[in-house]
């Protein structure tokens, strides 16, 4: 394989990894105007309740691979796509696959207040809300981190998380 090869697969490598969990932005056509994303709520369901049936969920996707882009469990799951998949199946709200786009129809909310189930921002990639993860209490929370590696868990007081925590936000009523 010539230099100019690998510099080119290098490149290429270094460039998805660096796009992690965000995904392109939605396309604007002529004459589209932006819609405001609807407002995913639990409304009904306590946080205690829905709580629970998010933190079954997310536990039981431990371990299973990154994959970027990955939306469901037997492909591979990024970090949005995580979010998705578990709220989608444990308490039926359809969520956005990006980070963002999340965190634009989440109620931010004082990470002091946060529940079991609520969602964590990051900015890890120099822009706000590039990475998130559910939190699952005692100051700890679930992800996707980046590929070739799996589902974990981390504490929010890691030195690399608690540097590039964007804050936190919730779905609950």
């Amino acid at each position: 394989m010539t230099s100019r090869r690998i510099s080119a697969l290098i490149v290429a490598v270094v460039a998805a990894a660096l796009a992690a969990c965000s995904s392109a932005p939605p396309r604007k056509t002529a004459g589209s105007r932006p819609r405001p994303p609807a407002s995913p709520t639990l409304s009904g369901l306590t946080a205690d309740g829905a709580g629970r049936e998010i933190l079954m969920y997310t536990l039981g996707l431990l371990d299973l691979d990154y994959r970027f882009g990955g939306s469901n469990p037997e492909a591979g799951l990024d970090c949005s796509g995580l979010v998705s998949y578990i709220y989608q199946n444990a308490v039926g709200v359809k969520l956005p696959h990006n980070a963002a786009q999340i965190a634009s129809v989440a109620r931010p909310i004082e990470a002091g207040r946060m529940q079991v189930g609520d969602l964590v921002f990051f900015n890890t990639m120099n822009r706000p809300f590039s990475h998130m993860g559910i939190y699952i209490g005692d100051g700890k929370f679930v992800h996707a981190p980046r590929s070739n590696s799996t589902i974990r868990v981390e504490r929010l007081d890691n030195r690399y998380f608690a540097a590039r925590f964007e804050g936190a936000r919730t779905l609950f009523d």
